[in-house]
């Protein structure tokens, strides 16, 4: 399934672009990214990230994107963000 491709092409991303000491096929897709109750990631790694999107994916993630914050709200969300605007 083209989802599940997704999903784990971001969640490779993801370990590498932050640095995770996690295997990417141990992220749950509905776990948070943010927060304590989640992955942990903060600010600084939401820029990191979303400088891996651009040249990854070829497309920016505008700060006044009204999605924004709903599309880092979790491993699927993310996914299903990139898969819509990606443009390589």
């Amino acid at each position: 399934m083209e989802s599940e491709t997704v999903e784990g092409e971001v969640a490779a991303m993801l370990v590498e672009a932050v640095n995770l000491d996690i295997a990417p096929a141990d992220i749950d897709p509905q776990q948070p990214l943010f927060g304590g109750q989640g992955i942990g990631l903060d600010s600084i790694d939401a820029l990191e990230l979303s400088l891996a999107i651009s040249v990854k994916y070829g497309f920016q993630m505008r700060a006044d994107d009204a999605q924004r914050h709903q599309a880092f709200a979790n491993l699927q969300s993310l996914s299903r963000y990139i898969h819509t605007h990606r443009q390589k």
